[in-house]
């Protein structure tokens, strides 16, 4: 289960992705080690959209996250587009 913590969920709203972008990143997205013994997740979908009046073919989200009695607390996010 993936949970998402009150500050992660307020970045996403500011960076333009979503509880389920967050959701199907950390369950189907690549993983990577992170600082602080954190797990990163990765994952590039296409957008092919505008953010913040420029179009973008593709965003990154990535998810920072600990694990918390078997689920996974995502505690920081990015988001890129390019």
């Amino acid at each position: 289960m993936v949970v998402i913590h009150p500050h992660a969920k307020a970045r996403a709203v500011e960076r333009g992705t979503s509880e389920f972008e967050i959701t199907d990143v950390v369950e189907t997205g690549e993983t990577f080690p992170a600082k602080y013994g954190r797990t990163g997740f990765r994952k590039t979908v296409i957008y092919n959209d505008l953010w913040q009046g420029v179009h973008y073919y593709a965003k990154q989200i990535e998810c920072y996250a600990v694990e918390d009695q078997g689920d996974w607390l995502v505690i920081s996010l990015l988001v890129k587009y390019f």
